[in-house]
């Protein structure tokens, strides 16, 4: 059966993001074509604003409609205490609990020697001038606990081991699961509970 060629496309266009196999792209394609018109149009428009309307917060590095952002602006924060997370959903996480009132910094991946991300390929380095910059007590690594976030926290640990406190959250995460999905009571266990690494 020949399929429409835009149906087509969007269902390709589905199967591009992380988690969307080939029958989740169809699924999601057809329901589309069931919506009104008016919503699949908010839904387009909400789409092509997504880069327009966003930017890199220059300190943090965490995607917001300011520079800088929110957090950073933020006066009542702790800008001595930064907690490093691999994306910025964990940011969202940390800050959903309402425990954490310091400050991010956001790699935007791990190390992954498998996929050929190396320290140059995340933002190590521009953690490495926040903290030289001065001003910094501890830096708390909040990366995923699997293979890669404890290479990376390895990595940034043994490069800031002289110059601040350097912690780790404490392993009420489950092993292999990702900081975005851990509910608000495990994520503040964790941050009370980290220890020095």
């Amino acid at each position: 059966m020949k399929v429409a060629r835009p149906v087509l496309k969007l269902i390709e266009s589905f199967e591009k993001l992380p988690g969307i196999g080939s029958k989740t792209a169809q699924r999601l394609t057809y329901y589309l074509l069931h919506v009104p018109q008016s919503e699949l149009d908010g839904f387009g428009s909400a789409l092509m604003e997504l880069k327009r309307g966003t930017v890199m917060c220059s300190e943090c590095l965490n995607i917001s409609e300011t520079d800088p952002c929110d957090v950073c602006s933020d006066l009542g924060r702790d800008k001595s205490i930064i907690c490093v997370v691999e994306q910025p959903l964990d940011v969202f996480a940390f800050d959903r609990t309402g425990k954490f009132k310091g400050v991010y910094h956001v790699l935007h991946g791990a190390i992954s020697p498998l996929n050929n991300i190396g320290p140059d390929e995340i933002h190590i380095e521009e953690l490495l001038k926040r903290v030289k910059a001065g001003g910094i007590k501890e830096v708390i690594l909040a990366m995923n606990v699997s293979m890669e976030g404890e290479a990376t926290a390895m990595f940034i640990a043994k490069q800031l081991q002289a110059s601040v406190k350097v912690t780790r959250l404490a392993h009420g995460l489950p092993q292999g699961s990702d900081i975005e999905y851990a509910d608000d009571l495990t994520l503040s266990r964790a941050l009370e509970g980290r220890r020095e690494y």
